[in-house]
């Protein structure tokens, strides 16, 4: 397991009716690997790839900030987009 890595989870989009209720503002903190409370899981099944390769230190070469990932969840009828952001030490 990676040292201990914390994220910052935010809304940063959201259009129709997000059943878990998730809106815009949302934010949430992760910590070592930890699905946080209040975030569903289809959301953080999505974030989770990301989030664990970030916590090893991984980068994606298509980011402009390599802290810094936006992810959208599973429900194409009703988007949310969330910002994943590495917070370092």
């Amino acid at each position: 397991m990676a040292e201990e890595c914390y994220f910052a989870v935010k809304v940063v989009s959201q259009k129709g009716n997000c059943i878990a209720g998730h809106k815009v503002g949302d934010e949430w903190v992760i910590k070592n690997n930890k699905t946080p409370e209040g975030i569903c899981d289809g959301a953080f099944a999505a974030l989770y790839p990301f989030e664990f390769a970030l916590s090893f230190g991984g980068t994606f070469p298509w980011l402009t900030d390599p802290d810094v990932v936006k992810v959208a969840c599973p429900d194409a009828e009703n988007p949310v987009v969330f910002e994943l952001r590495r917070l370092r030490k």
